[in-house]
């Protein structure tokens, strides 16, 4: 299909709304869970937006840039209204914008003019936005101002606005406070938006309070037709005279309503933040930190450490974390925060922080496979990565985190953890269990753990008994699933899923295998866990689609009992960046599944990739269990530590024949 049949199919679907396919809109001057928005006191307000457009390879590749560009052209804008944009960063473009230059336009009630074009520059560099910003400042004012960037985005370590042309290059946290430093007027902007992919996180919104009283940012990543710039300007037009919370609402709302009208609202998130209220979860958020570390450096050893990592992963997270998607390391605060109230593991400071973060969040849009969304992510070590961490610590938004993951990942105290911990701590905490000094934190013992021997019992299932103490200084289990090729004497790895008896208290996991694996069409596939959530979980599916690699999203739900595929995304970059186009299947592509393959067992460290089925995708193509074929299969245990490690037990070898499983050891 060629790009052009692809774009206008795309604009169809996102132009196409359907609005009983969402809830009913509310007045776009109360908010549902408080009511902090407010109309001026004066009609007929003017509105000027500052539309950092980076075009990158969403719209080289479809086109998105300049459909939002169309969308806004539906709206015939009063006087009062004015959105200034600056247009590069993709190496073609759909409209008919020069790909070699920035373009600056603007569109108002007079409608589209392009104003100037400039050399190519690199609009991840902090002084290109700068020049921008500077620019409109000087010959746009209003009664309200709002800075909104679109383009791909990372979370808090990666940033956004990468630009294809310069290398994917982005504008980093310090990068975007550098520009926001330069440009800073004295008066702060209503709102700054990100109509990118997780950016609702803790640090931008701290890095961002300075400089405007609202934030409206997703947490989780955005759908390829992004926010709806013709639904939430044409509302504002009617009303004109609301401040930054009452137009965050508008974007809320509509942006779900267009994500339903393309069927992909259930993995939707996005917030009003009140940046007024960010220096106060801050602070919360940086004490439970402190409390952390003094928890973590009362043991000599590393369960402290690991029960948090069994918080974090059973909380929601966005973008994937995960090897088959690669890590954003970002987790949802309260979910995250509420987990470790639930174990004790935040005794004293917990609440506070929730407290704090339920005042900041003033409004959210989410759905169902997104429930536990609190409208404000942070930083967590998913990948174990000693290097990511690094980039995360040069943010400062809390010290203590900081030097949580500094002292989790590299099992090292120093003073200057101890003396901050002191400081930031809970006073009435530090009053009962202070102590005099940070252990060094001793690892778990791979030696021990790595060909574990498993029980085999007469009931055909395989038990995993390590006992407390082990169990204490791990993280995860997991069991991994494989085909044993015996005559070309190799696996073939179908991926890891949970569905074990765990018994944490005692160290004693058994498996609960039903011989099911998950298929698309029937043919089986690699599968590996996303999302750990009470109510749901989410897998990643490596594939080709139509030739090229993608990852499908599968979700899996608990009271239905039905797997659903969300659709496909192309991995996590090196840069960070992370794909903001979920695209949908269509009737004709063809899917093959990508599986791992040892293809010699004495030398485990050769793996390969296999693709053994096309599917061709139909109306009626679906994800289900499918049982196992007749043959041999491999099972073991998987444990993960809190860097990421993992260890496999001794192999379970069994067999299938016509639907019966049979241990062979």
């Amino acid at each position: 299909m060629s790009k052009k049949i692809y774009f206008l199919l795309f604009l169809i679907l996102c132009l196409s709304f359907s609005l009983s396919a969402c809830d009913d809109e509310t007045d776009e001057n109360s908010i549902d869970k408080k009511s902090t928005i407010t109309s001026s006191a004066s009609e007929g307000e003017s509105w000027v937006f500052y539309w950092y457009l980076c075009g990158s390879d969403l719209e080289s590749e479809y086109g998105c840039a300049s459909l939002d560009l169309e969308e806004l052209g539906n709206v015939t804008l009063p006087e009062n209204v004015t959105v200034v944009f600056e247009a590069g960063g993709a190496s073609t473009w759909y409209n008919d914008f020069d790909p070699e230059v920035l373009t600056r336009g603007v569109y108002n009630s007079n409608g589209m003019q392009i104003l100037e074009e400039l050399p190519s520059a690199n609009m991840g560099e902090p002084e290109v936005l700068a020049d921008f910003l500077s620019y409109c400042n000087e010959n746009f004012t209003a009664d309200h101002r709002a800075i909104i960037f679109w383009n791909h985005g990372g979370g808090s370590v990666a940033g956004a606005s990468f630009d294809e042309i310069y290398d994917f290059d982005s504008i980093k946290i310090p990068e975007l406070i550098q520009a926001l430093s330069a440009t800073d007027t004295g008066s702060k902007y209503d709102l700054i938006g990100f109509d990118a992919c997780l950016m609702a996180t803790i640090d931008i919104a701290d890095a961002c309070d300075e400089f405007a009283d609202y934030l409206v940012a997703s947490e989780e990543l955005e759908p390829g037709c992004g926010w709806s710039y013709d639904a939430f300007i044409e509302k504002l037009t009617e009303n004109t005279s609301i401040n930054g919370a009452g137009l965050g609402k508008i974007i809320c709302d509509s942006y779900y309503e267009g994500c339903c009208d393309i069927l992909q609202e259930d993995a939707a998130t996005l917030s009003v933040i009140d940046l007024s209220k960010i220096h106060e979860l801050v602070k919360a958020y940086d004490s439970a930190g402190a409390e952390a570390l003094i928890m973590a450096g009362t043991d000599d050893d590393s369960s402290y450490f690991n029960e948090v990592a069994r918080c974090a992963y059973s909380s929601e997270n966005y973008g994937g974390n995960n090897d088959s998607e690669g890590y954003t390391n970002m987790v949802d605060i309260g979910d995250f925060i509420n987990n470790n109230i639930k174990e004790d593991l935040l005794p004293a400071s917990g609440k506070r922080v929730l407290s704090a973060l339920d005042s900041a969040v003033i409004y959210k849009v989410n759905g169902p496979l997104r429930s536990d969304s609190c409208g404000l992510s942070c930083y967590y070590s998913y990948d174990g990565s000693y290097e990511d961490f690094m980039d995360f610590s040069e943010l400062n938004t809390s010290p203590a985190f900081g030097y949580y993951f500094d002292y989790m990942l590299s099992g090292e105290p120093s003073e200057e953890m101890y003396n901050y911990a002191l400081q930031a701590a809970p006073k009435e905490y530090l009053e009962e269990d202070a102590i005099s000094e940070l252990s060094p934190v001793t690892a778990v013992n791979s030696g021990e753990l790595e060909d574990f021997e498993i029980e085999l019992g007469e009931d055909g299932f395989a038990t995993l008994n390590l006992g407390k103490e082990r169990a204490d200084n791990l993280s995860g289990i997991y069991f991994q699933l494989a085909y044993f090729d015996d005559e070309n004497n190799m696996a073939i790895f179908l991926g890891e899923d949970n569905d074990l008896d765990s018994d944490w208290e005692n160290g004693i996991f058994k498996d609960n295998f039903r011989g099911v694996w998950g298929s698309i069409d029937g043919c089986l596939v690699y599968m590996e866990l996303s999302d750990e959530n009470a109510d749901y979980q989410t897998y990643a599916v490596p594939v080709l689609l139509n030739s090229e690699e993608y990852v499908l999203s599968v979700s899996y739900n608990y009271a239905s009992g039905e797997y659903k595929i969300l659709g496909a995304k192309k991995e996590i970059d090196q840069n960070g960046k992370a794909d903001k186009f979920l695209r949908q299947l269509q009737s004709g592509d063809v899917i093959e599944p990508i599986h791992y393959v040892m293809p010699d067992l004495e030398n485990s460290d050769d793996i390969q990739t296999l693709s053994v089925d096309k599917i061709i995708v139909n109306d009626d193509t679906k994800f289900e269990e499918t049982k196992l074929g007749d043959g041999i299969y491999f099972f073991m245990f998987e444990m993960k530590d809190m860097r990421n490690q993992t260890y496999n037990s001794q192999i379970a070898m069994f067999n299938v024949e016509n639907n019966e499983i049979t241990l062979l050891n």
